[in-house]
């Protein structure tokens, strides 16, 4: 049932019914001030960072995707391929799957070979802490993968409205912290398109877990998504009432980055373009994380991906051109002005 499910949820993000959030990130109230002399040579623009302790080529993630094991297999191996040529970091979908069943889905070894010197993240839902899952099973996500984090992921609005969902969140913060404690390489916490708050993230950073991954408002929806696949109305129409809800994704980046300057923020939730990415950056992001945005060439080619990465890249460029960035520092500084 759960790579069923897995393989729907792929199928609906990817045609025709995908379900978006009726709520914007909030990115279009961004707008940078026009730098008409920028005295800098485009060429020489630095976007690379630091990352897991790996320098990249551009504050850019692959945010987690999934499906049933046949498909994941070729999206995971084609993000490899793209993230290495690229020096880009990825996060695989859920491990769930792989732990429970010992499908990998091409979640194994295979993917450090193809992707040796970027970092990798593994992944798992918060909700499993509470059916099962620990220390042991988080170790083995981490090990199977060589991963340099892990990604436990807080989906609450799409487990309560899924009818298979799980319910049960009694508990969760100590038990993401235990196994946080109890891991050899970090642990990182993201959402999967409703944001976090300030407050919570400033708990999860006292707690030791400092990389905090918004997945805001204003991309795709799981409870909408959840509803294209029920076939029950009243089901159907519960989910769907949840289609704005959420924290939009520059106002969660925002209040994040304010409430704990010390975290490593990553912006996802929404991101469309490289100017989604620096406006992100400009906001207190450190990375920007895409999903949805790059599937369609994510289940093509690792060429498909790589064209949409430096489509993306070279738009990121152009903005710190044009507002006299040299490097993502000064992006962070670069001058706004008041949305028309």
């Amino acid at each position: 049932m759960l790579t069923n499910r897995k393989d729907e949820h792929l199928s609906v993000v990817l045609g025709e019914r995908h379900r978006k959030s009726a709520k914007s990130t909030g990115f279009e109230a961004i707008e940078f001030v026009h730098c008409a002399l920028p005295e800098i040579d485009l060429d020489d623009i630095d976007l690379s960072t630091s990352f897991l302790g790996k320098r990249i080529s551009a504050p850019l993630l692959v945010s987690s995707m999934t499906g049933g094991p046949a498909r994941a297999t070729a999206i995971n191996e084609n993000l490899a391929r793209a993230c290495e040529a690229l020096r880009l970091p990825f996060a695989v979908g859920s491990q769930r799957v792989a732990i429970e069943e010992g499908g990998t889905g091409g979640l194994d070894k295979s993917l450090r070979r193809l992707a040796p010197s970027v970092p990798i993240l593994g992944n798992f839902g918060a909700a499993q802490l509470n059916h099962g899952f620990g220390p042991d099973e988080a170790k083995r996500a981490v090990d199977m993968i060589a991963a340099d984090a892990l990604y436990i992921h807080l989906n609450p609005l799409q487990e309560a409205v899924q009818p298979e969902g799980d319910r049960n969140w009694s508990g969760l913060f100590d038990k993401i912290v235990a196994v946080a404690d109890a891991l050899p390489v970090p642990v990182a916490i993201k959402e999967v398109g409703s944001g976090i708050s300030a407050s919570l993230a400033r708990r999860l950073v006292d707690a030791g877990i400092t990389i905090i991954d918004v997945a805001g408002a204003g991309g795709t929806n799981w409870a909408a998504v959840e509803a294209a696949r029920m076939e029950n109305e009243e089901q159907a129409r519960v989910a769907n009432a949840f289609a704005d809800w959420g924290i939009p994704t520059a106002d969660a980046v925002f209040g994040v980055r304010s409430e704990c300057p010390e975290a490593t923020v990553i912006a996802s939730g929404g991101i469309r373009s490289g100017i989604d990415i620096a406006k992100a950056i400009r906001t207190g992001a450190d990375l920007a994380g895409q999903a949805a945005g790059l599937l369609q060439a994510a289940n093509a080619s690792p060429e498909a991906l790589v064209t949409h990465f430096e489509t993306a890249i070279a738009e990121l460029r152009i903005v710190c051109f044009c507002t006299g960035s040299a490097n993502l520092l000064e992006l962070k500084s670069a001058e706004l002005q008041q949305a028309s």
